[in-house]
């Protein structure tokens, strides 16, 4: 059995599917024991709330709610599998744009900006093109488009200062999320795509059913009624596929690998390293503006226009999820699905018990952290000292005795 498992661990994809996982285990194991440790010390909550906690720590997305007894009760939930379906759809492309970065050896922490410029580019197009004289559905592929061109364009602009006068790219990119911030929200206040209908809804954008222009459904609404999932997350599916084909067949993804991997390597070998950055931060950007215009085509969300009192959320979020798949694409699709999971347990916990949202966060958190080290824990399990030990020599040469096959001294 030990020799099975030390011949898995060879395996590098093995590793770091078993990276993952521990780092997940231990995460929610710490989220456990918070919601044990508040539950036994608060008076308003007790061992059986505790207990209810833990339960839907673990399992919440398959929570139905309370019996009529009282008790919590476990199923297929529809509503709560579509809702993190729907959640999933921007974490996967978030984490996406994270993860080619990383694989060409750059840090994008400007995917909040990128998702802004994004959302701005999707609401505008989709909102201004009256679908009595174009088709909604031409409209809605303007819409995704332009949300993909303006995150591209907004992501090259850290990759040309990295490219071409060497500025670290995450100082540029923490610039240009604040002025992402600020020139939406001057983009869109006192425009006309503001919320004039709906009473103390002034400083929302319409939604984009507002025009007609909604993702498609076709049959999702029927298996998850009540959610608000929509075939968005299939195009975050073919999309993450379709990276991880390109950073694995083609030539091209094969030379942003390698400048990631020994950028002056790269450049001896006859890749141009200076494109391969700009284009990079700009697939990068380009994945953070579907991310944005994916979320907001649902037809049943709004933004918030004033974005400067924060950045969004979803775009760093995106961090956490490319590092617990180790940046592979196609794992993107699980554990961007797995972080959208823990929100929604998050809501079943606040809704069915006496603890407040914030648990949920610190939960979420320690998880968020623990994924760092999933790299640690990669080089662990595969026995980093003891490969370095064997590659140095299993046994060093005793004086006085010789090779086997040559004469003695």
């Amino acid at each position: 059995m030990r020799e099975r498992w030390s011949s898995l661990m060879k395996r590098d994809g093995a590793r770091t599917v078993a990276a993952s996982l521990i780092s997940i285990g231990i995460g929610l194991l710490v989220g456990c024991v918070i919601v044990l440790v508040v539950g036994l010390t608060n008076s308003g909550l007790g061992p059986g709330a505790a207990w209810d906690g833990i339960r839907l720590v673990l399992g919440g997305i398959l929570s139905t709610g309370r019996d009529a007894s009282g008790s919590l009760a476990f199923g297929f939930n529809p509503a709560n599998v579509g809702n993190m379906l729907f959640r999933a759809t921007p974490l996967i492309l978030t984490g996406l744009s994270v993860a080619v970065a990383f694989k060409t050896g750059l840090f994008n922490i400007g995917a909040p900006g990128q998702y802004l410029m994004g959302t701005a580019a999707t609401l505008i197009v989709s909102l201004s093109i009256p679908t009595a004289s174009v088709p909604a559905p031409l409209v809605w592929l303007l819409a995704f488009l332009s949300g993909i061109l303006a995150g591209a364009l907004w992501g090259a602009i850290p990759g040309l200062l990295k490219a071409l006068l060497n500025i670290n790219e995450v100082l540029a990119c923490i610039m240009t999320n604040w002025i992402a911030a600020n020139l939406v929200t001057w983009v869109f206040d006192g425009s006309v795509w503001r919320n004039i209908e709906e009473n103390g809804k002034t400083g929302y954008i319409y939604k984009t059913a507002h025009n007609g222009v909604e993702t498609a459904r076709w049959g999702l609404d029927a298996i998850f009624p009540g959610s608000q999932v929509n075939w968005g997350i299939g195009i975050a599916v073919v999309l993450a596929v379709a990276m991880y084909i390109f950073l694995t067949k083609t030539t091209m993804g094969y030379e942003l690998v390698c400048c990631g991997s020994n950028r002056h390597a790269a450049r001896y070998a006859g890749i141009d390293d200076k494109r391969d950055i700009v284009l990079s931060m700009a697939i990068a950007g380009g994945l953070a503006g579907a991310a944005a215009s994916l979320y907001y085509l649902s037809g049943n969300t709004e933004f918030f226009w004033s974005t400067y009192q924060s950045l969004p959320a979803v775009g760093f979020n995106g961090i956490p999820v490319a590092l617990l798949a180790a940046s592979d694409p196609v794992a993107i699709i699980f554990t961007g699905c797995f972080m959208s999971m823990l929100n929604i347990a998050g809501q079943q916990l606040t809704n069915l018990t006496g603890y407040n949202e914030y648990i949920t966060d610190v939960i979420i958190a320690a998880i968020v952290y623990l994924s760092a080290f999933s790299l640690a824990i990669k080089m662990m399990l595969g026995g980093r000292k003891k490969h370095k030990a064997a590659s140095l020599g299993a046994s060093p040469a005793v004086p006085g005795k010789a090779e086997k096959g040559g004469e003695g001294v």
